[in-house]
């Protein structure tokens, strides 16, 4: 009888184990689909970055945007704080969210700003990036820092292979470059998103 028993919980804990292999990897879809369809979420997302100005009238019209550095990106339902890390702490800091690499650029001094983050972990299954390939050309993203909004136009969103570090490279002109590991069940690559400065508030 407690052989029998003691079978019965160990198949049940494999049987529970092995569901949540399988489904945490979804569970993320399903929350997204219900937010997408039935929260304002989106729509004040978009209104919130719509109020950055052109950036040819940025100067001392520039309103404050209180707040920690974030990134918003309506389509995707995200608004989260960016963290501020050294690189040798790059491990823990994509754990807790979006990490600005330290080697590149912040939006108050144009060139490339790159943001890094998770898709996907069996400890947070819902990473800051799970959706970022649902990113596409012409949506807006929204970038608080310090005090004020940048607003870039994604113009491209590509994978490349993990070993391409040129996406890491200072540019003329103001953008970020946001990416993370593809695909999600099997991370070999990096799905990469550059969005251009729109305006400033």
């Amino acid at each position: 009888m407690t052989l029998s028993r003691t079978n019965n919980i160990l198949f049940t804990a494999i049987l529970i184990i092995n569901l949540y292999i399988i489904g945490a990897p979804l569970l993320p879809q399903i929350t997204f689909w219900w937010d997408s369809h039935h929260s304002s979420q989106q729509q004040q997302l978009r209104q919130f970055i719509s109020q950055s100005k052109s950036d040819s009238k940025q100067q001392e019209t520039s309103t404050k945007v209180t707040g920690p550095n974030r990134i918003i990106i309506p389509s995707i339902l995200l608004n989260q704080a960016t963290i501020e890390a050294p690189e040798s702490a790059w491990f823990n800091a994509l754990y807790k969210g979006i990490w600005r690499w330290p080697g590149a650029s912040t939006p108050n001094k144009g060139g490339n700003t790159v943001f890094l983050s998770h898709r996907f972990s069996y400890t947070g299954p819902r990473g800051a990036f799970y959706f970022l390939n649902k990113v596409q050309i012409g949506d807006q993203i929204g970038v608080v820092w310090n005090d004020k909004l940048y607003t870039y136009t994604v113009v491209s969103s590509q994978t490349v292979p993990p070993n391409d570090t040129a996406i890491e490279n200072n540019t003329t002109d103001s953008q970020i470059t946001l990416f993370t590991c593809t695909p999600l069940w099997h991370p070999v690559d990096r799905l990469v998103v550059v969005a251009t400065l729109k305006g400033v508030s």
